[in-house]
């Protein structure tokens, strides 16, 4: 079965290399996990079944409120830092880890939430580029980040869709909505079942004494390089010959 010890380990790891960076303690530590898909490959944006599950990688995020519009975001995995103005959210090239962030501010923003600024740093255990999911659990950190340090009260549901934007919109990668949801809902011990063309979700308890093994096959994975973009096109494609609005 799924094992999430350590993680408030880790929290306190964060936590103490918040203070490092900034010169004082966070208000709170959020957590989003990575995952895994049992079933369903480009089912997701095709209105089809998926199966994910949640794994015991994450990423997590520690943030103070500023009382100021600026945001300011250290990344520790990549030594890395940057800086932006919530009246002026404009996507950054030379750090393009930051477009996830930068991205989920401008869909609560559009959404009508207020934000005000934040400092955050950001660490993570789920290899980037391996095809678990990095990039949803940064927007869902992100997201709930924004929402607890503004009080609003963002259904799960409603978070992952603003986040799933974030990542088409901002980002550039036209993703569905699986990657999303199981950093928002995925319970321990669980898979979740979803139907992506209503978003109706049923968790599914795993068999007892069932492991998940997730193998590094050394091939890397872009979606914003590959050809996912392609492939979701030519779905769509084909769905309009067909005369359907999904496969």
């Amino acid at each position: 079965m799924m094992s999430f010890a350590g993680l408030s380990d880790r929290c306190e790891m964060v936590q103490a290399l918040f203070g490092v960076a900034f010169g004082h303690e966070p208000e709170l530590v959020v957590a989003a996990p990575g995952r895994v898909n049992l079933i369903g490959e480009h089912t997701d944006y095709n209105e089809g079944f998926v199966l994910p599950v949640a794994i015991n990688r994450y990423i997590i995020t520690a943030v103070a409120p500023r009382r100021d519009r600026r945001v300011l975001l250290h990344a520790s995995n990549f030594a890395a830092q940057t800086e932006f103005s919530l009246d002026a959210i404009e996507r950054d090239d030379e750090q393009p880890w930051s477009n996830y962030q930068r991205g989920v501010a401008v869909q609560l923003q559009q959404a009508g939430y207020t934000l005000r600024g934040m400092e955050a740093i950001i660490w993570g255990d789920v290899p980037v580029g391996s095809g678990l999911s990095s990039s949803a659990a940064v927007e869902v950190a992100t997201a709930y980040a924004f929402g607890l340090l503004n009080d609003l009260g963002i259904d799960g549901v409603e978070l992952a869709l603003l986040c799933q934007r974030a990542e088409k919109d901002f980002v550039g990668v036209d993703c569905g909505i699986m990657d999303q949801l199981i950093a928002v809902l995925g319970r321990r011990d669980h898979a979740l079942l979803r139907d992506c063309q209503d978003l109706i979700t049923e968790q599914v308890p795993l068999p007892a004494g069932v492991s998940i093994v997730v193998a590094d096959t050394m091939e890397r994975r872009d979606l914003l390089s590959s050809e996912y973009n392609v492939r979701r096109q030519e779905c769509q494609q084909g769905a309009e010959l067909l005369g359907v609005s999904s496969l």
